[in-house]
């Protein structure tokens, strides 16, 4: 791959920090490289390909002359500054929902609709980490069989909320142990020991916004507007990797040893269905690694039956960080630049 002139906005963020370690993984190796952050973080140093770098406060003129520009920021940032770097010319990948569902801006994910990268006008958007963890672990069904239905429940990691996310569980865990008073700030209760069914705001029917991005943006990415999708997503006290339990309805017939064949070979996917030796996904299992782990695969037992051999119940797990944030999003820029 050609050196290329690299700029990452929000780079001092656990998504920013990532997007750093995995363009190096992935064998970027950049003429120059700019980190963009708020005032706060402005000053500070990163190291990353064998060398400190400084942290810059974000200006649009900086912009100028790079090839690619990494979005890890928030949408009111991402709103700001990304659609000026590509009016200059810059290549960007965006991790906020700024752009997800923007007609104009194609939704990639580079296991299930690499191809619609060819449609990008200087943007390209990262979809939701639940989202890129489903499609990727149910993509290679799909192909083969056609999703109609699907009926998911989410078990989200705090660093889905980012750094401020992860030191907030760990230090209540401290707290709690310790019999002094609990510091909560980001999550709506406290997360220690405790589950929270919501993620985002809730709409007139009651579903949270998290819950409504897997249906919307499936359906963009894999170019079917009758896609249905009832999900739940529920924020759990683990630190890293997002899991999710998915029951699919296909339109042809599927088994699910027919569904072990095919995600033994998908990409991205790594089958892990051993029941009878304990082997299926979880979070420490998934963690710090970019491979969507799959299994608990079985036949949906509550299907009428018409619809019997042609639905299956799963078990998938990934790092939200990498392969639901940032691993997705140098992936995309891979596709651009190689």
């Amino acid at each position: 791959m050609k050196q290329l002139n690299i700029g990452i906005l929000g780079a001092t963020g656990a998504v920013g920090r990532q997007m750093l370690t995995v363009l190096q993984e992935q064998g970027f190796s950049p003429k120059d490289l700019r980190l963009f952050a708020g005032p706060r973080s402005a000053g500070s140093r990163l190291s990353a390909f064998g060398q400190e770098w400084t942290v810059e406060e974000t200006d649009p003129a900086r912009f100028q002359g790079l090839d690619l520009l990494l979005g890890a920021a928030e949408n009111d940032i991402a709103k700001k500054y990304l659609p000026l770097a590509a009016e200059m010319g810059v290549q960007v990948v965006d991790n906020s929902s700024a752009f997800r569902l923007d007609p104009e801006v194609p939704l990639v994910i580079p296991e299930i609709n690499p191809e619609d990268v060819k449609s990008a006008k200087g943007l390209i958007a990262n979809p939701n980490c639940a989202t890129i963890i489903a499609l990727t672990a149910v993509g290679a069904l799909h192909r083969y069989a056609r999703i109609r239905r699907m009926i998911v429940s989410t078990y989200q990691a705090v660093s889905g909320a980012g750094k401020d996310g992860i030191d907030e569980l760990l230090n209540q865990v401290t707290a709690m142990a310790e019999g002094t008073p609990l510091s909560q700030k980001v999550f709506q209760y406290p997360i220690a020991y405790n589950l929270i069914p919501q993620i985002g705001g809730f709409d007139e029917l009651g579903y949270s916004s998290e819950e409504m991005k897997m249906q919307n943006e499936g359906r963009k990415m894999l170019h079917d507007d009758s896609l249905l999708v009832n999900c739940t997503c529920v924020r759990v006290p683990i630190l890293r990797s997002h899991s999710e339990s998915i029951t699919l309805e296909f339109e042809k017939e599927i088994t699910p040893e027919k569904a072990r064949e095919l995600l033994a070979e998908a990409p991205g996917v790594k089958l892990w269905d051993v029941p009878e030796e304990q082997k299926y996904p979880m979070p420490l299992l998934t963690s710090d690694q970019d491979l969507v782990y799959v299994g608990r695969i079985r036949r949906d037992l509550s299907a009428p039956k018409p619809l019997y051999d042609r639905s299956l119940s799963l078990f998938c797990c990934a790092d939200q960080i990498r392969k639901g944030a940032a691993t997705n999003a140098v992936q995309i820029a891979k596709l651009l630049f190689e």
